[in-house]
């Protein structure tokens, strides 16, 4: 059993799997016995969904970038204090569809308002709690379009924005190989599962 909890974030562009990869690993925990909170971003309390439908529905009025980023800030720093930091106490795993990394890359990079300014807000908000890995699953923006369900504002956007949302996830990764773990979400499910699950283990048996 883990001696305190674990963060797990996944990652990637609209229709890269998460969902089922988050449902297949917090099935595997259990099992071992852990116990697995599934929770996303944004939504993941009362107002975290409020906030996502502020932040997700096509209206006539969009939010301007900055907007967009500050309301993804709330969402966190009410999932933090309400979901993700007691169950951390507790010792439990907590699996997070989007996080940080997501922050950065749809505002940072996709949004273009600049990666180190989103950097330091969301640091100021995370208040130290960081994944214990972010797993970024990758496939091309075409692939992962067709695959997506739902008409939110993100499904909507051009895919010169989905383009630089998955070279934003890349370029995280590069830079960081030690908390990003990339895997080609384009492998038959079980194949993507079972290297999820690899990375997961290692990731529990830290001290």
């Amino acid at each position: 059993m883990a001696d305190r909890g674990r963060l797990i974030a996944f990652e990637g562009v609209e229709g890269a799997g998460k969902s089922t990869q988050i449902e297949l690993v917090a099935e595997h925990l259990r099992k071992r016995g852990y116990t697995v909170i599934e929770t996303r971003e944004p939504g993941g309390t009362s107002l975290g969904s409020e906030i996502r439908q502020m932040v997700m529905r096509p209206t006539r009025t969009t939010p301007s970038p900055m907007t967009e980023l500050l309301l993804y800030l709330a969402d966190r720093a009410q999932h933090l204090a309400e979901v993700i930091v007691p169950a951390l106490n507790r010792g439990d795993v907590v699996v997070c569809d989007r996080f940080s990394a997501s922050t950065v890359v749809y505002q940072g990079y996709a949004r273009r308002l600049g990666v180190e300014q989103v950097r330091q807000l969301d640091a100021i908000v995370r208040n130290g709690v960081w994944p214990s890995i972010t797993f970024i699953l990758d496939c091309p923006v075409d692939l992962g379009l067709q695959r997506a369900r739902g008409d939110d504002r993100f499904h909507r956007e051009e895919v010169a924005f989905h383009e630089r949302v998955r070279a934003g996830f890349l370029s995280l990764a590069e830079a960081d190989p030690d908390d990003y773990c990339v895997i080609d979400a384009t492998q038959p499910v079980d194949e993507v599962t079972r290297l999820v699950l690899e990375r997961v283990e290692r990731c529990l048996q830290k001290s």
